[in-house]
């Protein structure tokens, strides 16, 4: 789980829960409660913070895998880490990124209805 994942992760780069929480500018008792599986759901803004400060990715705090261990994993160009950096740091959750993939697909699946009704029309 992501809190085992976070406490190994710390404990191998030698740093106490108080050095993690000051170097990566994030609160001490919340970092806690991830580690303790306590709080499950943190934000992008948030993990990016961590993976940051511990120089790893967030496939690897999500997920256990970073894309040098698994190479099926899509590796994203520097264009595509700088948007998901920008979009985390103005402020975009990962419940409005899946709202957006929602509305996109929806736009895609009116586009594709409309190309249908029109060729049915002919």
């Amino acid at each position: 789980m992501l809190g085992e994942r976070l406490k190994r992760l710390r404990k191998s780069k030698g740093y106490s829960l108080s050095e993690l929480s000051e170097l990566a500018g994030v609160s001490k008792s919340y970092l806690s409660y991830l580690e303790r599986n306590i709080q499950t759901n943190p934000s992008l803004q948030f993990l990016n913070k961590i993976a940051v400060t511990l120089e790893t990715d967030l496939e690897f705090l999500l997920n256990g895998e970073s894309e040098d261990d698994n190479p099926d994993i899509l590796v994203l160009d520097e264009e595509w880490r700088r948007l998901v950096q920008r979009a985390i740091a103005e402020g975009m959750s990962k419940e409005d990124f899946i709202h957006f993939k929602e509305y996109m697909e929806f736009q895609k699946w009116q586009g594709a209805k409309k190309a249908i009704n029109k060729k049915g029309e002919e």
